[in-house]
């Protein structure tokens, strides 16, 4: 990506963030409410992700889980999710207060989903290019694997098979999708995330 279009990007995050959040806060904000009442904490989930040049932090989401002891790796049958956390996943309306993240740039509306460490940092040679990106909201690779929990909870071992399976692909087709982006590929990924 050239200067003018991450400068480009840039732009369009601030104004899509900000539209957004002008527009969906009452969801925000019932979302909220609800998972505070479902989870009996507090309806915001931060976490630390590795972000742009490899910098750490804190998205913001709706939480949807009872507790997050244990893996970071999540399938369709992890009994911590709750019931309305189920359906808040299966319609992305957890994902919703990462506009914010994305309106301070600490994201952007399209990339890379952010990681926690011990992937994306652990990246070598070629593949560290993806920390020049700013994670994001929805990706190529996030559209690909939209049911991944589901794929997750139908293999032995989940956590074996995001590593050496699931995350390569990620990789790889964020690397592609960086090699080729433009704001066009942008606007029809966010529009097959909205259909």
């Amino acid at each position: 990506m050239t200067r003018v279009d991450v400068t480009i990007k840039r732009c369009f995050d601030i104004v899509a963030a900000a539209l957004g959040l002008a527009i969906l806060w009452p969801v925000i904000v019932v979302a909220w409410r609800l998972a505070a009442r479902d989870t009996g904490a507090t309806g915001f989930f931060r976490q630390e992700r590795v972000g742009r040049d490899g910098k750490l932090f804190k998205v913001i989401k709706i939480r949807t889980m009872r507790a997050m002891d244990g893996t970071t790796i999540t399938t369709a049958s992890d009994d911590r999710i709750t019931p309305l956390g189920a359906k808040l996943r299966r319609y992305k309306i957890d994902e919703l207060p990462q506009l914010w993240n994305v309106l301070i740039g600490d994201m952007s509306v399209v990339g890379p989903r952010p990681d926690v460490r011990g992937f994306l940092d652990c990246l070598e040679g070629e593949d560290r290019k993806l920390l020049q990106l700013r994670p994001g909201i929805t990706g190529p690779a996030s559209l690909k694997y939209r049911d991944e929990e589901q794929m997750l909870a139908n293999v032995k071992n989940p956590e074996q098979h995001n590593t050496y399976v699931i995350w390569p692909d990620k990789v790889r087709i964020n690397l592609e999708y960086m090699r080729n982006w433009s704001f066009v590929e942008d606007i029809r990924i966010i529009l097959r995330t909205i259909s």
